[in-house]
């Protein structure tokens, strides 16, 4: 007959078991990442509520709070051309509970524009992903003799520097499309700066200036009331909700764009882990039909590309601003 197992042996084989089962639930706790997010997230957007980009990003991180089930809470830091916002952002603990909100001004403008930034665009943040991009327009009052792009660059050949544009204040983003509008056409126009698209427009309708870079969200209302005249849009390719406006690429200014855009960051040192979940998240948002319907109905096109991409495109885009600004001998802001 086998020999039965002893007490002590049986007591032995157990503890042996409970310790291994100890062992492997310790090691599995501290190998395998904390469910994310566990809580709310902050998202800092450096610009004012109810504006263009607030809205937008509002629409986006709704999108993706239905994809992932995360609560993403806006806090809205407006203030110093999106330097207050980007400076809380850099400082914020990296524990992937705050994220920002990057734009062409505040990641691509702003480093060619300042002497000096209280935040490092390429070193303090993690690109998460572009979220969407929108787009300038061209315009000019309604009752102006000048019905074309072609019409407005021969009159500015023939008046140099008595032509005045407009846009929403230095370095933004209708200030850098105006400026290589006047680079790449080889015109000459003074530029006056405005505190928004609105009062910019409303001169412009009243024949007090005679152009005007803005956002299309803002000049389209007036264009469809007739009191202004759309001459082009400022993307590189028409765009499915103006079919019939054409773009400056192909009114003879091959390779102009001028797109406003925005995208997540992360502060730096957030756990990788975090960065491309919420990454992959955004992506895959980004290619839905219903995210692409609510940015048409807001003028805007959904961000495209992977988080490489992004990165690749903030340092291209970092490049072509700073060369608008030298060539446009734009003084340093403080």
């Amino acid at each position: 007959m086998p020999k039965k197992p002893s007490l002590r042996s049986s007591v032995k084989s157990a503890a042996v078991l409970v310790l291994a089962a100890a062992w492997c639930s310790s090691s599995l706790a501290q190998t395998a990442p904390n469910a994310w997010p566990q809580k709310p997230i902050n998202v800092i957007i450096a610009s004012a509520a109810g504006g263009s980009a607030d809205v937008l990003s509002r629409i986006v991180l709704d999108h993706l709070s239905k994809a992932t089930n995360a609560t993403f809470v806006v806090s809205n830091r407006p203030g110093a051309s999106g330097n207050i916002g980007m400076t809380q952002l850099s400082r914020a603990a990296p524990d992937g509970y705050t994220l920002g909100y990057g734009n062409i001004n505040t990641l691509a403008v702003n480093p060619g524009l300042f002497t000096k930034l209280p935040y490092d665009p390429n070193g303090d943040f993690i690109p998460v992903g572009q979220m969407f991009s929108t787009y300038n327009v061209l315009v000019v009052a309604a009752d102006s003799p000048i019905k074309n792009v072609d019409e407005l660059i021969a009159t500015a050949k023939k008046n140099p520097g008595q032509l005045s544009y407009a846009a929403a204040g230095i370095g933004s983003s209708g200030h850098m499309g105006g400026e290589l509008f006047k680079k790449m056409a080889g015109i000459d126009a003074l530029f006056i700066p405005y505190n928004g698209d609105p009062a910019s427009l409303t001169d412009l309708a009243g024949g007090r200036l005679d152009y005007t870079f803005s956002n299309i969200s803002v000049a389209w209302p007036l264009v469809q009331s007739g009191k202004l005249r759309a001459l082009a849009i400022t993307s590189r390719e028409r765009i499915p909700q103006y079919p019939n406006l054409p773009t400056l690429n192909e009114s003879g200014l091959e390779g102009y764009e001028n797109v406003s855009w925005g995208g997540l960051l992360f502060p730096k040192g957030t756990p990788q882990p975090i960065v491309e979940q919420l990454s992959a998240a955004l992506e895959k948002v980004m290619k839905t039909d219903s995210i692409r319907a609510s940015l048409a109905n807001a003028n805007a096109s959904p961000g495209t590309g992977t988080r490489d991409d992004f990165v690749r495109f903030i340092s291209s885009e970092q490049k072509k601003w700073a060369q608008v600004i030298e060539s446009a001998n734009i003084p340093k802001q403080n």
